[in-house]
């Protein structure tokens, strides 16, 4: 496939037009104009990069690429080696950021409720989703389902909350600033990757569940998907590689 074509249909089917990101997404570094192989992960970090090399990669798609707003425009060191890497083997690298977070059918949040079997009622904000637990379950019981799915148990603060989740709200990867919105708007429980200093003392005085998984867990299930509906709709050759991150 054409490597700008690639970049259209991915474009389409996650709206990125709609938002306005602090990073570019899209087809962030031009490569070889034929894509024929394709590694997708997380982040462009240069363990995902060199396996790229190892399995001949035309094109690396992730969620967290390069060009951040804020980030020194300067290519010293671990941006210069990266740069060269993908430049050098002539990659084409994708990235797609807050498209990726919120999709309604691939996005990170969206792949979380299907984890863990939530059914989908709306969004509190545009990034912070909501919806509701069937069966009646605990928190301790939840943070159990939590580690099944993943293979890692989350950082649980409950001191205060409920005995049983029934509503819950999340928001993948850096989103435990959203907690007060979701405790004002009447959820037992709030999911999320990060955990700050202050959120605890938050779960704990607001009495709301609070389940921390890390950035990378809450984040690796969306452009997994992605790759998989590139694979089902245009039989491309996609390979996911999970490059290990507890944070």
């Amino acid at each position: 496939m054409n490597n700008f074509i690639l970049e259209d249909i991915i474009n389409k089917k996650l709206l990125s037009n709609k938002y306005n990101d602090i990073v570019p997404n899209g087809l962030q570094i031009e490569g070889t104009r034929i894509v024929k192989k394709i590694i997708t992960g997380v982040t462009a970090c240069q363990d995902l990069i060199d396996k790229a090399l190892l399995y001949n990669a035309n094109a690396i798609i992730v969620h967290h690429g390069y060009f951040w707003k804020n980030e020194s425009q300067y290519i010293h060191n671990m941006k210069r080696n990266r740069l060269k890497s993908i430049l050098s083997n002539n990659i084409n690298l994708y990235s797609w950021h807050l498209p990726l977070d919120i999709h309604s059918e691939l996005g990170n949040n969206a792949q979380i409720a299907k984890q863990l079997n939530i059914c989908i009622q709306g969004r509190i904000t545009p990034y912070v989703f909501w919806g509701i637990i069937k069966d009646k379950i605990t928190g301790v019981q939840f943070a159990k389902k939590i580690e099944k799915k993943y293979k890692k148990y989350p950082i649980h603060i409950y001191k205060n909350a409920p005995l049983y989740i029934k509503r819950i709200a999340w928001c993948s990867g850096k989103g435990q600033s959203f907690i007060k919105e979701a405790h004002a708007f009447g959820v037992d429980a709030f999911l999320t990757g990060e955990i700050s200093e202050e959120t605890t003392h938050i779960a704990k005085e607001l009495g709301i569940h609070f389940f921390s998984l890390g950035h990378h867990a809450t984040e690796k299930d969306g452009i997994k998907s992605l790759g998989n509906w590139l694979y089902n709709k245009y039989h491309l050759d996609v390979t996911f590689i999970d490059i290990y991150n507890p944070a």
